[in-house]
């Protein structure tokens, strides 16, 4: 009998837990957090398009130097 009540205790708990759902509070933290998230992909996607030169220049193959130094002859000791 014991273990029926116990079961049946658990079960009344959890599906009390379920059915409660998050507060309004709880919904307004979830809420403003996911806008501070779309803002903060926003600000990234629109800083990468921004600056279209620095992603067109690492992709050119580097350019040669004008003027390569001449190379020094080996000391002999």
């Amino acid at each position: 009998m014991k273990k029926v009540l116990s079961i049946a205790v658990v079960a009344l708990l959890a599906t009390a837990f379920v059915a409660c759902g998050p507060s309004a509070e709880e919904k307004a933290k979830m809420e403003e957090r996911a806008k501070q998230i779309q803002d903060s992909i926003a600000a990234s996607i629109s800083e990468s398009m921004a600056t279209p030169e620095a992603t067109a220049d690492s992709t050119a193959p580097a350019a040669a130097p004008a003027e390569a130094p001449a190379a020094e002859a080996p000391k002999a000791h």
